[in-house]
């Protein structure tokens, strides 16, 4: 009997089934679009959910009312929480400037999940989540693109190498 039973167990343990939705969401908000099972995908759902709402509680028009200080210190606050749920610092940085962005006049319902044919080897029903004002797969390869040539240092110059000094004999 499952009374008051609000987590869905996923026949996981707690910290395996911690770990395996942080890593979905992760991969929902890096791609934009993941495929699982439909049970994992509407616990993952209900959680990038929460996520991107925290993010969007980042916005200036969300802290208008608040002085500077109080300002400062719920932006930390909301950053720090991404950061301490995701462990990602590129991930937070997308929700933070692309995601909250593209999904402030949206009230809630970011993703939504489209359902596939049932997996053969076990029939189990098999779903697609994906965020619902999503970038396509070329622009997002676009945007890694980009990235990768940021981070790219400029090539060095060669230096013309030292030649080392003999050693005098001593014995002249």
């Amino acid at each position: 009997m499952n009374k008051r039973n609000k987590v869905k167990q996923l026949n996981r343990s707690a910290d395996h089934r911690k770990a395996m939705i942080q890593n979905m969401v992760i991969s929902l908000l890096r791609h934009e679009r993941i495929e699982s099972s439909v049970a994992k995908l509407k616990v993952a759902r209900s959680y990038a959910e929460r996520i991107i709402t925290r993010a969007k509680k980042n916005l200036d028009a969300n802290l208008a009312n608040l002085d500077e200080q109080k300002k400062n210190a719920a932006i930390l606050h909301n950053t720090r929480y991404l950061y301490s749920h995701l462990g990602d610092k590129e991930i937070v940085a997308k929700l933070l400037k692309d995601l909250a962005n593209r999904y402030a006049e949206r009230v809630g319902g970011y993703t939504r999940i489209i359902r596939l044919v049932n997996r053969p080897s076990d029939n189990t029903a098999m779903g697609i989540l994906e965020l619902v004002d999503r970038k396509t797969q070329d622009e997002l390869k676009a945007e890694t693109k980009a990235k990768r040539e940021e981070k790219k240092p400029a090539k060095k110059e060669e230096k013309p190498k030292k030649v080392k000094k003999e050693k005098v004999a001593a014995s002249k």
